[in-house]
């Protein structure tokens, strides 16, 4: 039976110190579905978070919104599409990891410049892993921080192997590796080349980013190198010749 007022909730049980409790009483719904769970009616979401019915039902709608429950033709509740989208890219990163932060570090001590590897999200880029340059002046971008995606060499190539056409997506398509002077600031400059994976898909970006004063352009043979042993470490395959 759904909870009594005087009963706390599974939520508030385990409430997080200065959280949301709207946010850790839906956390507590999508927490009720177990192992071998194909759906859950209702009543049995409101009996196992010991919230009322109405609420789950609040709760329901959001979850709904986000793709995180789906409704059943019988009117149960299951576990939604968003769910395995998020444990594709929890999976994906541990993998990533593990192959491309060797990488990173590895360009970042031949050029003593910044090594970042982005991902496409949304509209945007996200600074996925990041090495920083061991000089005083850099930039200061985070793994973590989201990018345009429309500005910045490693935008442009996320871009360009997404299907962007026209200009300049098509020269990144044919050369590989793109070397832009201030796209996103006049101060900054970057080099990327794309990364793919074991399907022949585009994973990422390795992107080397520096002053403009800094700029070298024959670090672009190292940046192709740098994507081609990412790409070959993912079991994926770097189709453009390393000068």
């Amino acid at each position: 039976m759904p909870r009594k007022a005087s009963q706390p909730s599974v939520a508030d049980q385990h409430a997080a110190p200065g959280g949301a409790a709207a946010v850790d009483r839906a956390l507590s719904v999508l927490s009720a579905f177990r192992a071998g769970d194909r759906a859950l009616t209702l009543a049995e979401l409101a009996e196992r978070t010991q919230l009322y019915k109405s609420t789950v039902l609040r709760l329901l709608a959001s979850l709904e919104h986000g793709r995180l429950v789906q409704r059943t033709a019988e009117g149960h509740y299951a576990l939604g599409a968003e769910i395995a989208r998020l444990h594709f890219v929890y999976a994906a990163s541990f993998s990533l990891e593990a192959v491309v932060m060797p990488v990173l570090q590895e360009l970042a001590r031949a050029t003593r410049e910044s090594a970042a590897f982005h991902v496409r999200q949304g509209e945007h880029r996200l600074c996925l892993y990041r090495v920083d340059s061991p000089q005083p002046v850099r930039d200061h971008i985070r793994a973590g921080d989201l990018l345009p995606l429309d500005r910045g060499a490693g935008g442009r190539v996320l871009t360009a192997f997404s299907g962007a056409p026209g200009e300049p997506y098509e020269s990144i398509r044919q050369r590989g590796v793109v070397v832009l002077e201030g796209d996103r600031m006049p101060e900054l400059s970057g080099i990327s080349a794309p990364v793919f994976n074991e399907r022949g898909e585009l994973a990422g970006a390795v992107t080397l980013t520096m002053p403009t004063p800094r700029l070298q352009r024959g670090h672009a043979a190292l940046v192709g190198a740098a994507a081609a042993d990412a790409s070959r470490k993912l079991g994926g395959f770097y189709p453009w010749p390393i000068d």
